[in-house]
């Protein structure tokens, strides 16, 4: 395990663009991070930008848990446009994490203030479509991800530690069947998730100083030990370069887990 960046404001959300480019947020910075080469370049966009995800035009879309938003940022012309404050005409409930299906529609989780309140929802969207209630009276819904073929919907619901896993159906806006998946414990319960290519999930558990790996039938099969307590999330660096990229919270680090494996594209 080696250190990228430390003495980060509170890092979220790790992903790479289509040139292996790390990107992440910095909650308390209000800002977008961008590292590469050793280097690290912030673009304060204000809000406190959580969960971020690319497009297939390379727009980077994210989370804006302060603002109640979903926003996006052009890093060509570093501008920010606002697509979704509301559903139906209430605000947002906190917009946490985000992922596209293979059909590039939007998928996001609504977390809530509390993780014990039931308050929390997912939404998909659309141009075309709109923006859909998929999943309601979550506990603290929060990290989300797709298998390899992008069939089943994986969410972390961090006020019962639960894993739920059921169908998407990307045509009619349905996840089908939600059942749990696994369940990490933890003082505090599971954050970010990833798939590799082999169809192992990890999972950031907050409060744990630990990254879960579970097999596809659920049952864990490795645990990834870290200096600091709070892991918020991880992705795998698709060019192999830095494994898998962990953001941790109580120290403000961006981690690299050296691997083998990748993650899924």
């Amino acid at each position: 395990m080696s250190v990228l960046l430390k003495n980060l404001q509170f890092p979220e959300g790790p992903a790479f663009d289509s040139k292996g480019t790390l990107w992440f947020v910095e909650q308390q910075n209000g800002c977008l991070s961008e590292y590469s080469t050793g280097m690290l370049r912030r673009h304060k966009v204000g809000g406190r930008p959580n969960g971020i995800a690319f497009d297939r035009e390379g727009l980077l879309w994210f989370c804006d848990s302060l603002r109640n938003e979903i926003r996006t940022y052009d890093p060509v012309s570093e501008t920010t446009q606002t697509v979704i404050s509301h559903l139906e005409n209430e605000t947002l409930n906190l917009p946490n994490d985000l992922t596209f299906d293979a059909q590039g529609n939007l998928l996001f989780t609504c977390s809530g203030e509390e993780l014990h309140k039931g308050d929390g929802y997912i939404c998909a969207w659309s141009p075309t479509k709109g923006l859909v209630k998929i999943g309601s009276n979550l506990f603290y819904p929060n990290g989300l991800a797709f298998n390899q073929d992008k069939t089943v919907l994986y969410i972390a619901e961090t006020g019962t530690k639960h894993i739920w896993k059921g169908r998407w159906n990307g045509n009619t806006f349905t996840w089908k069947k939600p059942k749990i998946f696994t369940n990490t414990g933890g003082p505090i319960g599971p954050d970010g998730i990833a798939f590799d290519e082999e169809g192992f999930l990890y999972i950031a558990v907050f409060g744990s100083s630990k990254v879960h790996v579970y097999r596809n039938d659920g049952e864990l099969h490795k645990k990834i030990d870290l200096t600091g307590s709070n892991p918020t999330n991880c992705a795998f660096d698709p060019f192999g370069i830095l494994g898998l990229v962990i953001t941790e919270a109580e120290k403000g680090q961006l981690l690299s887990y050296k691997t083998d494996s990748k993650g899924i594209i």
